[in-house]
């Protein structure tokens, strides 16, 4: 079982986000006492497993979620809820990877992953107020030249023409910080708040027939068919299991444990604004360029909800507020003694090339996961995909599977800290500007 599953958390309980405080009470889910036999169990029920699960029982497959906590408690349910365009590679990269035909046919997948959360919010959680727009900050001319490259590739060779382009004074009207030199704003996507999200997406789920147990974390998993997975106090028999925990991974699926490396994204939220105005003047979400970046956007209270910072092991930071409040005071200044009232830290997953994960991982065992910050879009569509995979059509699950993801370097023991080397040398380079 995942040492982050409970580093930083009780069990059964959502940490203390202005997210968890900010939905109505809801009893907990019972856990699995049964022995329970399914068409597909499903482990994890964050935005893939909740996303597979809807889709599946639309299909009438008898679906089980199981959750180690709550509907929504990982990632899915602290994370800056942006969804946005592509993945975590530019498409020129992928077309150098991956070829022309196979990059479009990425492109147009990221664009029906953004178009399912919009029409899956809409119709199931109209109440996680999604809003379009989100802006790419880039700190100096070069990076904003770039920036610029990159909407007009995107116009000329994928007609995607939703993106504006801002100079230094555009950024400075839109975001009311002295530290961007320009950027981009992109009005094809998105954000929400993600854990009103998730627990729409859990309802739908149940109404089209799934089962969801929480407080029930996977101990062990055999292979079948069926498959045996075990829970501390009670057992599934399933003809497919879907591994759909993300950055909790753990010994249950050490294909996935090899690719995919769990680390720490930390958060705070200020209190209610005054002027809001004076922080950003329309209700976008931004993302800055750096390596390790900085990302934001107001709440529907008008809240800053501003992230930045990341760790590697297990624990979080002692003093998440601090850790935060650094970044944050260098981008608005100005809020430097506004109080903060809420600070969480959350775990996601990345890959060592950035793109996610689909992959066989044992017989009738799928997993799709590493969405290395575009998960809120993305792992609602992975979950579709691997619903579609499980009914007998794996087209786009075949082209998915060929993204590379290699294994990280050092294995479990040594990956995070030579990927803590790695990151002090570009959070360096991020200082210094270059």
């Amino acid at each position: 079982m995942s040492d982050f599953l409970y580093a930083n958390d009780q069990p059964g309980r959502y940490p203390a986000s202005w997210y968890a405080q900010n939905i109505p009470e809801h009893p907990a889910r019972p856990a699995l006492t049964d022995v329970i036999s399914c068409d597909v169990c499903i482990i994890g029920a964050g935005f893939t497993g909740l996303s597979c699960a809807l889709h599946l029982a639309q299909k009438g497959y008898h679906v089980i979620v199981l959750d180690a906590h709550r509907v929504g408690f990982g990632a899915s349910g602290r994370n800056g809820g942006q969804v946005g365009s592509g993945y975590n590679q530019s498409q020129q990269t992928l077309e150098k990877t991956l070829g022309h035909d196979a990059a479009h046919q990425l492109w147009d997948m990221a664009q029906a992953a953004k178009s399912l959360t919009q029409d899956l919010a809409a119709r199931h959680a109209p109440e996680a107020g999604y809003q379009p727009g989100v802006a790419e900050a880039d700190f100096n001319a070069k990076d904003r030249a770039s920036s610029h490259a990159k909407a007009d590739y995107l116009a000329r060779h994928y007609a995607y023409e939703k993106i504006d382009c801002l100079n230094q004074t555009d950024i400075a009207n839109l975001i009311k910080s002295p530290r961007y030199a320009g950027g981009i704003i992109d009005w094809g996507a998105g954000h929400l708040h993600p854990l009103r999200y998730a627990l729409g997406l859990a309802t739908a789920a149940e109404t089209a027939g799934a089962r969801i147990f929480e407080n029930s974390a996977a101990i062990s998993v055999q292979d079948g068919p069926p498959s045996l997975v075990q829970t501390a106090k009670g057992q599934l028999r399933a003809s497919y299991v879907v591994h759909a925990t993300n950055g909790y991974h753990s010994s249950l699926n050490p294909r996935q444990a090899a690719k995919v490396m769990p680390i720490n994204n930390f958060l705070v939220a200020t209190e209610p604004l005054d002027r809001p105005q004076e922080v950003l003047s329309k209700p976008i979400a931004v993302a800055d360029n750096r390596f390790v970046l900085n990302y934001y956007r107001l709440s529907h209270d008008n809240r800053l909800i501003f992230g930045g910072g990341e760790s590697y092991g297990a624990r979080f930071p002692e003093d998440i507020f601090a850790k935060v409040r650094r970044p944050l005071c260098e981008i608005f200044p100005q809020l430097a003694d506004v109080p903060l009232t809420h600070a969480w830290g959350g775990t996601l997953g990345i890959t060592t090339r950035r793109l996610p994960l689909f992959a066989h991982v044992g017989p009738q065992q799928l997993t799709a996961s590493g969405y290395s910050g575009h998960g809120v879009a993305l792992a609602g569509f992975a979950g579709q995909v691997l619903a579609e995979t499980i009914a007998g059509d794996a087209e786009r699950f075949d082209l998915l599977s060929q993204l590379p993801t290699p294994s990280f370097p050092g294995g479990q023991s040594l990956r995070g800290p030579i990927m803590t080397l790695a990151m002090t040398w570009f959070a360096l380079r991020d200082r210094l500007g270059l």
